[in-house]
This record gives C-alpha cells, structure tokens and sequence, in this order.
C-alpha cells in the first residue's frame, strides 16, 4: 500500500516539475526572446525550486489553485469595499 503510495507521490512530482519548467520556459521566451536562454533560465529556477526549496513548490501549486479557482470567490468577499478587483 506504501509503495503505490510512495509511485503516486513520484508521479505527482514528475508532473509538476514538468508542468512548471513548460510555464516558466513560455514566460521565459516571450520575455527574454531567445530560445536557448529561456530554457537555461527554466532549469536554473526549477532546479532552485523542486530540489533546494521544495516547499516553494507546494506555494506555488496554491497560488496557481486560488487564482485559477478562487478568483470569483474573492471578488465575491472584496473584504476593501470598493471596485479594487474587477
């Protein structure tokens, strides 16, 4: 049971770093413009991210949740009155 547990864990890791490099990669090249710098930057700053802070990576998999997500939740609360929000 552990050991399913501990494959999924593995997947699960896999799929986020791939899915991060790609983000990264696509924001890194319409920024920076070259190819091959975008991607020595993705690897720099996912290296960074899954094997020397890896709870960066469980923040940034909450982020991604509650802009995708909780967007209408929170203008729905909007706790500073105002149209700050929309």
């Amino acid at each position: 049971m552990f050991v399913l547990l501990d494959g999924i864990a593995d997947d699960i890791w896999i799929v986020l770093t791939l899915f991060i490099f790609v983000w990264i990669f696509g924001w890194a090249k319409d920024n920076l413009g070259s190819a091959k710098l975008a991607v020595l930057f993705a690897l720099i700053i996912v290296y960074l991210t899954f094997y020397s802070y890896p709870f960066l990576v469980w923040l940034l998999v909450a982020f991604f949740l509650l802009q995708t997500l909780g967007k209408d939740f929170i203008s729905e609360i909007n706790p500073f009155g105002g149209d700050q929000l929309r």
